[in-house]
């Protein structure tokens, strides 16, 4: 059939096809064409895409439909992508194995196929899987343009926060100095780094601090980030009035930091402070320990109240980001 296509040198392909992608305007129905070293993506709105493509019309053939897990199974699987592992949540071990099978058996891209097998726990943040598909839980998970390398049995990630980490790091400015006290594998660094800011990232978790150095390589920003394993509240003092910026993402406990917050703050910063509150009163507690802990040397101005997601019933995961002005 005949469709309108993006036409670009072979070369240029996987660049395009991310660009084009980004903005949902690849065909899926389609296959992309290889011919000559010239590539032919199919495109939904030739008209949205962007200056500086050539759009052509071609022959391109009809994509095979895919095998889904829910067409092996009968019913549709709940499950979550990370990388090219896939997560499991299912309590029964007899169900989680069929579907584990399923997806192994299907066109869905996995290597790996896992079942959280404990909650989140201990001052790393990390739970333990139980492994029905594959043989290794190190992943790369790709994120708004960034890519980390990371393995989810031995740090702490989520996929789900990756909209309010871009939220965050699009406000971040060229020069800035940044400071993320639980920084995991680096999914605030990179971006922040990558906007042009110096950053410090710190975690307890070894693991994770490597990670986050790698990361940082991976997406070409190592020179703006100095990465530090520690306790936050420890590091703070080595950078006393020095941030521009700081993250707090440890919803539970967060509020157990905001005196090392206050001391590595400067003269003006944004704090974005993640809490986890009840629903009749989500914002009221972080604003009143940062509160507690920033004044009177500084004045606190709220600039945003958000809810991040639904975290339990009745509770919700929330962000405040303040602004701290030193009196």
């Amino acid at each position: 059939m005949e469709v309108p296509c993006v036409h670009v040198r072979r070369e240029e392909g996987e660049s395009a096809r991310r660009a084009l992608a980004e903005d949902d305007l690849v065909d899926r129905e389609f296959e992309i064409v290889v011919s000559e070293g010239e590539l032919y993506i199919p495109v939904v709105d030739p008209a949205a895409v962007p200056d500086g493509f050539e759009v052509v019309r071609r022959e391109v053939p009809a994509r095979e439909p895919q095998r889904m897990p829910a067409d092996l199974l009968g019913f549709e699987p709940t499950y979550e992508r990370l990388g090219d592992v896939v997560i499991l949540d299912e309590d029964d071990p007899e169900r989680a194995r069929e579907i584990a099978d399923a997806i192994a058996a299907s066109d869905l891209r996995a290597e790996t196929v896992v079942n959280r097998a404990s909650k989140v726990k201990g001052e790393l943040r990390v739970r333990e899987w139980d492994v029905l598909a594959g043989n290794g839980t190190e992943t790369v998970h790709r994120e708004y343009g960034f890519e980390y390398l990371l393995d989810i049995a031995t740090v702490y990630f989520s996929p789900r926060l990756a909209t309010e980490r871009h939220r965050v790091a699009e406000q971040v400015e060229a020069g800035e100095r940044a400071f993320d006290m639980f920084a995991g594998v680096g999914p605030f660094v990179v971006p922040f780094a990558a906007r042009g800011a110096e950053v410090v990232g710190v975690d307890l978790n070894a693991a994770a601090v490597e990670y986050l150095r790698e990361n940082a390589r991976r997406n070409g920003v190592e020179e703006r980030v100095t990465a530090i394993r520690g306790d936050a509240r420890e590091v703070a003092s080595d950078y006393a009035d020095w941030a521009d910026r700081i993250v707090m993402n440890l919803p539970h406990s967060a509020d157990e930091f905001l005196d090392a917050a206050v001391e590595a703050a400067g003269d003006d910063c944004v704090v974005h402070y993640y809490d986890i509150q009840h629903e009749d009163d989500p914002f009221g507690p972080g604003e009143a320990a940062i509160g507690a802990a920033a004044e009177p040397t500084y004045e606190v101005d709220v600039l945003t109240r958000r809810v991040v997601r639904s975290y339990a019933p009745h509770e919700l995961n929330v962000c405040l980001d303040v602004r701290l002005s030193r009196r």
